[in-house]
């Protein structure tokens, strides 16, 4: 896959799917000593109405720096899978921006479209968590617009990698050294968990984060141990027939370990790439192999229904009696 490539069309094809009023506005997470800048998008509820705006050769209709509109607003951050981008997910984004909730997409470094260097080192899989704590930590206290937040609202949206991202987020210890633990994942990284030459640095859960979608996640965790101190509500959604490294017999291990039954979707005739957005026309010509469906299965179509699925959960699980 060329994953650059995949990464730049895709942030290219940021309106595949026609959008409501919602604000649109970079962000940047100064660097550190020792971590590298964040980069990516935030979605915000926007009281003005859509105009089109130029990103390239895209027409996208939005709202660059609208005022945020609304106070105490929940918040959830997006993680995108291996080489992806923080524009892979625009339509989750766009549905809650417009129901009022903070939405915010980074670009984990080392693995996205236009960094790839780290894509193939087990090395991320410890740094992709840490991403977005730093993220977290920011918006809470660094942002400009954060009295904007409610801290107490916080949620997670991941796919592929994002969703093991939101895994270890939420409390679960990967199973390197299992054995038992297929490693579907690129040479490198499975060359190195057998080698054994797996960083000691400590993953450690976010107890800010209060709720978690995650589809297709790639899953190191084939125990129920290795997710028992996994406590927070969980929408899970699984392919049916998978792909780049995950199998949804894996997903459906999820299923059966996690301590508490998650929202479990198993969506017939779908393969991996379906969650991602819809492509226009000019990206499905170009890239088939993460555009195309199997026949008889509507990517826009089962995106109309995923979205609302997804604003539901994050209704229920961080609302807690206040509507957005």
């Amino acid at each position: 896959m060329h994953l650059i490539k995949i990464g730049f069309l895709i942030a290219l094809g940021f309106v595949a799917t026609a959008v409501q009023a919602a604000g649109l506005a970079p962000i940047e997470v100064p660097a550190s000593a020792d971590d590298p800048a964040l980069n990516g998008f935030v979605w915000s509820p926007c009281a003005t109405q859509a105009n089109d705006l130029q990103l390239g050769p895209i027409i996208v209709p939005a709202v660059r720096g609208c005022a945020i509109a609304g106070e105490k607003l929940p918040l959830v951050v997006i993680s995108h899978g291996h080489g992806g981008g923080s524009l892979n997910h625009h339509d989750v984004a766009e549905t809650l921006a417009d129901k009022g909730f903070l939405v915010v997409a980074l670009n984990h470094p080392g693995d996205n479209f236009s960094d790839p260097s780290r894509a193939g080192d087990i090395s991320i899989m410890f740094q992709r968590p840490q991403d977005v704590k730093r993220l977290i930590d920011f918006l809470l206290t660094g942002w400009k617009e954060r009295a904007k937040i409610d801290p107490d609202r916080i949620g997670f949206f991941g796919f592929s990698r994002g969703g093991y991202t939101g895994l270890v987020l939420a409390g679960a210890v990967p199973d390197f050294r299992d054995p038992t633990v297929p490693c579907p994942e690129p040479a490198p990284i499975c060359g190195e968990i057998r080698r054994n030459e797996i960083p000691v640095t400590p993953l450690a859960r976010d107890a800010r984060i209060k709720a978690f979608v995650l589809a297709d996640p790639l899953s190191f965790f084939s125990m129920k141990a290795s997710l028992r101190a996994v406590k927070a509500p969980i929408q899970l959604w699984s392919s049916e027939q998978g792909g780049d490294g995950v199998l949804p017999k894996s997903v459906a291990m999820l299923d059966d370990n996690l301590p508490n039954k998650p929202d479990f979707h198993i969506v017939p005739g779908s393969a991996h790439f379906a969650f991602l957005a819809p492509c226009p026309p000019a990206l499905a010509k170009s890239l088939p192999e993460i555009c195309s469906d199997q026949a008889g299965f509507d990517r826009a179509a089962f995106h109309k229904s995923f979205d609302d699925e997804v604003l539901a959960f994050f209704r229920q699980h961080l609302n807690a009696g206040h509507a957005p």
